[in-house]
């Protein structure tokens, strides 16, 4: 037990809906306690995104504590306390499947959890958390940290170490290897040498886990402001090639590196503006992602006209990448749409481009041209001429140098151009290079 005055976290550093839950549930007589990244990221004098309490309250029980709860989940049940736009999650502590009583759920399949809920003490519920540095508990009693293994030393040493056998705990959930290159991409810190090991053995334990799981992971992983340095920890431990194996597989191959710029470009400018407290989406860093794949499909193509190659592209990749992370249907929808406008902004011949840059998808696929531009693809006459097209319009301003990290991550948010002087109109080719040997 950490006193007080031996640790930096206040209650002023708390949200307000967190501390009305903490003190709703003892004052109904339960014990409540705030629990993992909020103490964790108090503790190292960061702003907590969120804070989630642990209690010995069973989920129904806090749902009649609290109107505005919401109980989710069926793996992992969980109680959502809504205030306004804040969500408080509040757990029931858990224990081990071998601990559980009459009424509880615990279901495992070859060492894999399907249903977590058996319910425990609080010492129980510490050793099922994941990391130690997330199984430190904050007390509002006596505003003491309970630490009940090496979460504050790991946390000083800048280490993350999973609680446990680390062959047994990724077997229960191969989503953990995912959260430890989060965790280490996000705080800097060095995964443990135990810890790290077993991902080269387990990482295709992934493939088990549903593909919708997985998206919402994906977003975690690449959209929270550390996607760059996540993706080089993805791709060192042979994580990113169960998420993405069609990239992965075009990145291995590829000999021009334009392939690999596409997506540290994409993922630099998500990184900046969610620093930045400005939108992001997931279509156009999922197009971006996927976009070498559909590339080499196009080019396979010989004589399909690059309209009609790209939707069939964009058809086949997407089905293939459902398998391991599930897109839901309204982002690829928006993805399809901005690889078929690459097609569309093509074709400069004519009068039709006037209605083209009045389509709703324009922007973002105007910008998609522009990171395709910037990356090394040779397209840059093509996207000189559509930003000359806006500029005669009145739409958009020529810088008068070339800034080629000045790309955008989202659609209809800013205006950037990559060249200057007058376009040279000439058919366009999707690409000068000879495509990679299909099916690698």
């Amino acid at each position: 037990m950490i006193p007080r005055p031996e640790h930096t976290v206040s209650r002023k550093s708390i949200s307000e809906a967190a501390l009305r839950v903490l003190y709703r549930l003892l004052d109904a007589g339960y014990d409540a306690y705030l629990v993992g990244g909020g103490v964790r990221d108090l503790l190292l004098g960061r702003d907590p995104k969120d804070f989630d309490v642990a209690t010995n309250a069973r989920p129904e029980k806090v749902r009649e504590i609290f109107r505005n709860c919401r109980l989710v989940g069926r793996r992992f049940l969980l109680a959502h306390i809504h205030f306004g736009n804040e969500i408080v999650e509040v757990a029931t502590f858990r224990a081990s499947h071998d601990q559980a009583g009459h009424g509880e759920e615990g279901v495992m399949d070859d060492g894999r959890i399907l249903r977590d809920n058996v319910y425990g003490t609080l010492e129980q519920d510490a050793w099922r958390r994941d990391f130690t540095v997330n199984a430190l508990y904050y007390n509002p009693r006596d505003f003491s940290v309970l630490d009940f293994g090496m979460g504050l030393a790991d946390l000083r040493a800048g280490v993350l170490r999973l609680v446990g056998d680390p062959y047994s705990r990724y077997r229960e959930d191969p989503v953990r290897m995912l959260r430890a290159v989060r965790f280490a991409a996000k705080l800097s810190f060095r995964i443990d040498p135990d810890t790290e090991a077993p991902i080269a053995q387990q990482h295709h334990l992934l493939r088990e886990v549903p593909a919708a799981r997985l998206f919402d992971e994906v977003l975690k992983l690449l959209m929270t402001g550390n996607g760059c340095q996540t993706f080089t920890l993805l791709r060192h431990h042979g994580l990113f090639a169960e998420l993405f194996p069609q990239t992965e597989s075009a990145l291995v191959y590829e000999k021009e590196g334009f392939a690999l710029a596409i997506l540290r470009r994409a993922l630099s400018n998500t990184d900046e503006r969610v620093l930045a407290s400005k939108p992001v989406t997931p279509s156009f860093l999922f197009a971006a992602l996927l976009w070498e794949p559909v590339r080499q499909d196009v080019l396979q193509q010989l004589k399909v006209p690059i309209r009609e190659a790209l939707p069939l592209a964009a058809d086949r990749v997407l089905q293939e990448q459902n398998t391991r992370v599930a897109i839901p249907r309204r982002y690829a929808l928006q993805i399809r749409e901005i690889w078929s406008m690459q097609g569309r902004l093509a074709q400069i011949k004519g009068k039709r481009q006037t209605h083209l840059i009045g389509h709703p998808r324009f922007r973002a696929a105007y910008d998609f041209l522009l990171l395709r531009a910037a990356s090394g693809e040779d397209v840059e006459d093509l996207a000189s001429y559509w930003t000359h097209l806006q500029a005669e319009k009145g739409l958009i301003e020529v810088p008068e140098t070339l800034d080629p990290e000045a790309v955008v991550s989202e659609a209809a948010v800013e205006s950037v151009a990559t060249t200057q002087g007058n376009p040279r109109r000439r058919r366009y080719k999707l690409a000068r290079h000879k495509p990679a040997p299909r099916g690698k």
